[in-house]
């Protein structure tokens, strides 16, 4: 969903920052660009072992979900990602079925859900952080392809992060990559496809994929 569906990476980022600021650490880019499609709470895990911090992974969690869920209400910014309305309602229409998996938690996705209407068009949602293992790890991607109904090889994953990626190669799904402005420097290379923008993978674009 981040940076796939919705610009809400820049969010996270200003989120993690405050939280970062407030436990009195100092993250580099590359540290955090390492984090893009991990859950909050392994995110959180990691920079407590990294920091040696105090702190239980879950206070960082809370901190950071109660600073984003501010910005969140706040940010005028908040948009869908160029051209996603059109993709999601171009194979709504020719009857592909439309599963979400994110590492956000169900809370997120609802709320991003219910801003820009987009419950009609998935069949079900699936939340990282309702899971042990986050991604790069393949699990959630395994369960949003046994609720969608069909047979892995008949599925497609978008993904712009190194991490979904991953994930999407181990649990042997098709897996296109999109080049999201808002994920820095992530790793391409072992998706099936690469695109920036949805205009190449309309349906009559992908339907022979299927």
């Amino acid at each position: 969903m981040d940076g796939v569906i919705v610009n809400s990476e820049p969010l996270h980022k200003k989120a993690y920052n405050k939280m970062f600021d407030t436990i009195g650490i100092d993250v580099s880019n590359k540290l955090y660009e390492s984090f893009t499609g991990k859950s909050t709470y392994s995110i959180c895990k990691t920079l407590c072992s990294k920091f040696d911090l105090k702190n239980n992974p879950q206070e960082l969690v809370n901190l950071k979900r109660e600073y984003f869920k501010n910005i969140f209400q706040n940010d005028k910014d908040l948009d869908l990602i160029d051209g996603v309305r059109d993709i999601i309602e171009d194979y709504y229409a020719n009857n592909l079925t439309l599963v979400l998996a994110s590492s956000a938690s169900m809370t997120t996705i609802n709320n991003v859900f219910n801003r820009f209407n987009l419950e009609k068009y998935f069949k079900a949602k699936h939340s990282g952080a309702d899971l042990k293992a986050s991604k790069p790890h393949p699990e959630i991607f395994i369960n949003a392809a046994k609720s969608s109904g069909f047979n892995k090889n008949q599925c497609i994953i978008i993904e712009d992060s190194t991490n979904g990626i991953k994930a999407a190669n181990s649990a042997n799904i098709y897996c296109i990559g999109y080049k999201s402005k808002h994920s820095k420097n992530q790793d391409y290379s072992t998706a099936n496809k690469v695109v920036d923008t949805f205009e190449d993978i309309t349906f009559n674009k992908i339907k022979d994929l299927i």
